[in-house]
């Protein structure tokens, strides 16, 4: 077994924690952002949304990618990305959250597109190239599920950060200083932003990738390299399980805000149970991979989900009245979504080694680059789907809601993603990669020399 220092874990994990920051944000409060602070209409900001991951998305995160598995530089193939990103990633997410109020038809449209798009393509040139390093620093199966977990505790405070500081934050802004709502969230989103550069910048920095003499580089032509990994039967196995769970987890987060505040009646509660799922799902991680040691990561996963998905569904039928009962809810769902930032991040390293098997290279650029593009797009299309629910059902921002309203609120943020996370449980039960198999597979690249024994890994460290 090859045991990774804990020093290097932890180094390796805090970039995460900035990266994370910024996808919270988006995910938890950017439409609540757009409807309730930008005065832009729920629909036009969700197909805006929608509209740049199918179109540059679909082009930028397998192209990071596929560059990353090819490039050399005295940085390595990873951190160099990394150095270049990070300080654009700042300044788009201030300008993410810095959009003029009252903008309506094509003009709130383009705002959306172009904004969400520079900060997206930036957050690809970090976040890629730095989450295909993780199958680069070990190979052991059980050592991969402890990098992760140690990386998801930092990704997690980064959630914590974004969803229970955001409006918190905006409002410390606007009594204390003066400003207006709108230069409150400018304001906060620069400060994200900054979060974001310095911890990027100090994982670059501080971790060193595998010497180039240890990892046979792509030669795929690009259009090749994207078909071949469909070929790979566990990755799209897991392609389908993470575009239902994430897509799931994103109506869930993108809905939170408008459930508490005009189901519940709770709006000053939004920033705790935000808080308490993802305290929930911090605690829950190490233990969720000390579980994948006893049993394998795929049925693992599926425990997870089914905790999650029986705790959000008993949402649809608390009363339209302030109860306590949302703490423990989020609390029981918070536990089992700790799967869901430990499994599939874990898994994917197996997944990239089977495709190693097949064509005899490391891509784990192109694969992380495809995995991202589904991770954006999912969170996109939740987006979208949150903001044409809405709209569907009468919502009327920063108003009293009709029963109609109210009813749409409540079936996508609890029924729907419930269902939807039911549907994944057999894939990931019988999924094929297992540690038994996975070790065969290992020993078998060990024995055609494309991946070292734990000793020559350590020496070349």
């Amino acid at each position: 077994m090859e045991k990774l220092p804990l020093s290097l874990k932890i180094r390796y994990g805090a970039a995460d924690l900035g990266i994370a920051l910024i996808t919270s944000v988006t995910q938890f409060f950017l439409l609540f952002y757009y409807t309730d602070v930008a005065g832009i209409n729920p629909a036009i900001a969700g197909t805006a949304l929608l509209v740049g991951k199918l179109t540059w998305d679909a082009i930028n995160d397998p192209l990071i990618g596929y560059l990353s598995d090819r490039t050399r530089s005295r940085f390595g193939r990873r951190r160099v990305y990394m150095f270049c990103g990070a300080i654009p990633l700042a300044l788009t997410a201030w300008l993410l959250l810095s959009l003029p109020q009252g903008l309506t038809g094509a003009a709130a449209f383009l705002a959306v597109f172009v904004t969400f798009l520079l900060m997206d393509t930036f957050h690809t040139l970090v976040s890629v190239p730095y989450y295909a390093m993780t199958p680069e620093l070990t190979y052991d199966y059980n050592e991969r599920g402890s990098l992760t977990s140690i990386r998801m505790v930092y990704s997690v405070i980064g959630y914590i950060l974004g969803a229970a500081t955001t409006t918190v934050i905006a409002g410390l802004l606007v009594s204390q200083t003066g400003l207006t709502l709108r230069g409150a969230w400018s304001g906060t989103g620069l400060i994200f932003g900054a979060i974001a550069a310095i911890t990027v910048l100090f994982t670059a920095l501080s971790v060193r990738e595998r010497h180039e003499a240890e990892v046979k580089l792509s030669k795929m032509p690009p259009l090749k390299a994207v078909r071949s990994t469909f070929h790979n039967r566990p990755f799209n196995i897991m392609l389908v399980i993470f575009f239902i769970s994430s897509f799931s987890f994103t109506l869930l987060t993108a809905l939170v805000p408008y459930f508490i505040i005009y189901q519940l009646k709770m709006k000053e509660a939004v920033p705790i149970v935000l808080l308490i799922m993802l305290l929930a799902i911090m605690i829950f991680l190490i233990p969720a991979q000390m579980l994948s040691k006893r049993i394998n990561k795929g049925p693992a996963y599926a425990l997870g989900l089914l905790i999650a998905s029986l705790a959000i569904m008993a949402t649809f039928f608390l009363p339209p009245a302030p109860t306590p009962l949302i703490y423990l809810i989020a609390f029981v769902a918070g536990m089992g979504f700790s799967g869901q930032w430990v499994f599939p991040w874990s898994m994917i390293p197996d997944v990239i080694e089977y495709d190693q098997y097949q064509t005899g290279e490391r891509r784990e650029g192109i694969y992380y680059g495809i995995w991202a593009l589904l991770q954006k797009f999912t969170n996109a299309f939740g987006l979208a789907v949150s903001g044409w629910a809405l709209a569907w059902f009468g919502y009327v921002a920063n108003a009293e809601q009709t029963p109609q309203a109210l009813f749409g609120i409540r079936l996508f943020f609890s029924l729907v993603p419930a269902l939807l996370l039911l549907i994944t449980l057999p894939m990931l039960v019988r999924f094929p990669i297992t540690r038994q198999s996975h070790a065969e597979m290992l020993e078998k690249l060990r024995q055609r020399g494309e991946v070292a024994y734990s000793e020559d890994l350590k020496a070349a460290r």
